[in-house]
């Protein structure tokens, strides 16, 4: 943080250029030429990706680490091609540029299924993907920072190196071809071996070499699991939040807005809030009030305190009023039909049904929060987020200032599940340091601010109608309603309303690889207000848990054995998607005769590029219900580190399981009825499953892992529940129908 807190952005072309006392490397295979946005001072050198200067060396990662473990992966990739030692490798956080575009963004563009996708279409979207340097979006989301990072990273790495080499041939007098490098040296055959600091200098000042990526045969670091980048400080406490940053004279800050969503303020009094001791200044924010204090408890006093007469909200008074609105959806045109196979209308359904899903928060570990400092016209802010350039400008926006003088550090982040993308925080952070020039002020929500005023999952209702014959499912067709989330929160990153067929709506449902002759499924928007956003998994967070429970009601119409019926029909069509069914068959005992009191349920959900099948155990417990054993099987395809993939697979698996099991936003007159963890909770140790999980590497391309492992956990846990019980829930959360052990 204190290196790249003296960086600003600049117009440096990616290459190599000399400054004093170090060497910045940075490699691209678009034509076009990159800015860099690093300036070196002090005496430091960087590029987007690697700085080398009398400290050691240095790896910028592109990404924001959120627990995900992705500031150690990316780093490696660039470790690995320069031979850099990991254990005295640091990473960074890169600033808000263009040059940290995320081109795998556009891996989805296509309207078509991955497992499905051909080498055509692979590559048309990998030049989507470049095109997208364009926009700059330099966004951490869709489970992409390592599928994006792949090449990218390696060759900034390997360029370096290359340069490196270089130089020592030069001085030694031998052959580049005779050096090789390990652990930060260039080293000669006849063993004397030169430190990359003293080479970086007059290395960048050399055309970046053309290099050839190393094979995986010879990787040393790549495919096995390191000490995690950021274990150590936060083994420690010393690695930073947003609220964690603390600045000489410092003022801390909270907010209280209008709780019911599309209202106001009409007025207030900030006497009540004046009298808590520690509250300096109540400010107004149009929709809201600002408290500042001298420390964040009685800013949280003096908010609650303050007397604001509110505004009423536009929307449907209460939670069933929005779930009709969401109904009328189905009879309006459709958005999209992403699949028709067969002549779905010229079938006779044999079963028809309706499922729901409840509106989700993001209910991250860490509120929201951010620190800023408005200095002599100059705003810096430090701030958790998943999109620094929107954050960026949004802030240059709020405070009323070029966006040349933001200097925006992302931070450690609490947890962000595409929470972190929306920009609200740091533009209460920006306005509120604008109205307290020179005062540094740490901005605070209070975990009620923060789960009634989230962009939530929305609600959905799914109506499916189905067929079997002979054991065999001959019609699946399914209608999916709810708000929109590309067009709301794509609308609130760009500025632009979103148009034609809406993917990520139907996702998780149209894209799955089964064998059905008949086979329709249509997307219907609704148009209802609510704020929502990105969640983990998004559309496929709700339409896994339509599609295969549908799946296993099919299974059971036709009396197969729901993971051997999902397997007749997958194979045909993915043998990789067969594969993690398999694994997960033998990893659980899927068949062996179950004890008395248990019920088994499984699914299967290709998403982000990665097929992830569960398999959830029941087990009755004292008159409750115990959810017992978890078994996950996935295949990412190539694999850098399996122990991150598996806590990520198990971190999904949970997020997952909690929703299914208590998540529930509910709203009257427009207002979250939920505030707190006593009202929205999640899995805690004493009921968390034993999980296993297996890694398969069978997929010839390499997928994301950060959210598959939550669309499957829901349907196996519901069809669980079914195959202990015998009733079929076809609403969640799943507690509202069953007593489990919470």
């Amino acid at each position: 943080m204190s290196r790249l807190g003296k960086i600003t952005r600049r117009t440096l072309l990616v290459g190599a250029v000399a400054v004093a006392g170090g060497a910045a490397f940075g490699v691209y295979q678009i034509r076009r030429p990159v800015e860099n946005p690093l300036r070196p001072e002090e005496g430091a050198t960087l590029n987007p990706y690697v700085i080398i200067d009398q400290a050691g060396i240095s790896i910028i990662a592109p990404r924001a680490e959120m627990g995900q473990g992705v500031h150690t992966t990316l780093a490696a990739l660039v470790a690995e091609e320069l031979d850099a030692e990991w254990e005295s490798v640091r990473v960074l956080h890169g600033p808000p540029a263009a040059a940290y575009f995320n081109g795998a963004l556009a891996h989805g563009a296509l309207p078509v299924a991955d497992y499905a996708m051909r080498d055509w279409q692979r590559s048309l979207t990998e030049g989507i993907g470049a095109a997208t340097k364009l926009l700059g979006l330099q966004v951490t989301g869709g489970s992409t920072s390592t599928v994006d990072g792949f090449e990218r990273m390696r060759l900034a790495g390997a360029g370096a190196r290359e340069a490196l080499k270089a130089v020592a041939s030069e001085r030694l007098g031998v052959d580049v071809e005779q050096l090789r490098t390990e652990a930060g040296r260039v080293i000669a055959p006849d063993g004397t071996e030169i430190d990359y600091r003293d080479l970086a200098e007059e290395a960048a000042t050399r055309p970046v070499p053309r290099v050839e990526l190393r094979p995986a045969s010879e990787w040393k670091l790549l495919g096995r699991s390191l000490p995690r980048s950021d274990m150590r400080a936060k083994a420690t406490g010393t690695a930073q939040f947003s609220t964690d940053i603390v600045l000489e004279g410092m003022k801390f800050a909270t907010v209280r807005i209008c709780p019911y969503h599309g209202g106001g303020m009409a007025s207030f009094d900030p006497a009540p809030a004046l009298e808590v001791p520690g509250v300096e200044q109540v400010l107004d924010l149009d929709n809201g009030v600002a408290v500042i204090a001298r420390n964040t408890w009685a800013a949280m006093q003096g908010a609650e305190a303050a007397r604001i007469d509110w505004t009423p909200s536009p929307l449907p008074a209460t939670t069933e009023a929005m779930y009709d609105r969401i109904a009328e959806a189905f009879d309006a045109r459709r958005n999209s039909r992403m699949r028709n196979d067969g002549r779905p209308d010229d079938q006779t359904a044999q079963i028809e049904v309706e499922y729901r899903v409840p509106f989700l928060a993001h209910s991250t570990m860490e509120p929201m929060g951010a620190t800023a400092w408005l200095k002599d016209g100059h705003l810096t802010l430090w701030v958790g987020n998943q999109a620094p350039r929107e954050h960026e400008k949004v802030a240059a926006e709020a405070a009323g200032i070029a966006r040349e003088d933001v200097t925006l550090h992302t931070v450690f982040l609490g947890g962000g599940f595409g929470r972190r993308v929306e920009t609200d925080i740091t533009r209460q952070a920006a306005q509120i340091a604008a109205m307290l020039p020179g005062t540094p002020i740490r901005l605070t929500w209070s975990r009620e601010e923060d789960m009634r005023h989230d962009f939530y999952r929305p609600a959905a209702i799914a109506r499916m109608r189905g067929a079997v014959e002979n054991g065999r499912a001959t019609l699946f067709d399914a209608k999916i309603a709810a708000p929109s989330v590309t067009q709301q929160a794509i609308g609130r990153l760009t500025g632009r309303s979103m148009g034609g067929p809406d993917k990520g709506h139907v996702e998780g449902a149209f894209d799955q690889p089964y064998a059905i002759p008949h086979y329709r499924v249509e997307g219907h928007l609704a148009d209802l207000d609510v704020p929502i956003g990105f969640w983990r998994a998004v559309g496929n967070s709700f339409n896994g848990f339509f599609h295969e429970s549908f799946i296993d009601e099919l299974a059971h119409a036709a009396e197969a054995d729901p993971l051997q019926f999902r397997l007749d029909h997958i194979a045909p069509r993915s043998p990789v998607a067969a594969g993690v069914l398999e694994a997960v068959r033998d990893l659980s005992g899927w068949g062996e005769r179950l004890r008395a009191g248990t019920g088994r349920g499984v699914a299967m959900t290709w998403s982000f590029g990665t097929p992830t099948a569960v398999v959830i155990e029941l087990a009755r417990e004292g008159g409750q219900i115990r959810i017992a054993h978890a078994y996950m099987a996935c295949d990412p395809g190539l694999v850098l580190d399996h122990a991150i993939v598996r806590a990520q697979m198990e971190s999904g698996l949970i997020y997952g399981l909690s929703a299914a099991l208590m998540g529930e936003i509910t709203f009257t007159d427009g207002r979250a009825d939920q505030g707190n963890f006593p009202d929205y909770d999640a899995l805690r140790m004493h009921n968390t499953p034993q999980i296993e999980v297996a890694i398969l590497q069978n997929k010839p391309h390499m997928g994301g892992v950060g959210e598959p492992g939550t669309p499957p956990a829901m349907p196996a846990l519901a069809n669980a529940l079914f195959d202990l019980t015998g009733e079929r829930v076809r609403s969640l959360p799943l507690q509202n129908h069953a007593e489990f052990i919470v």
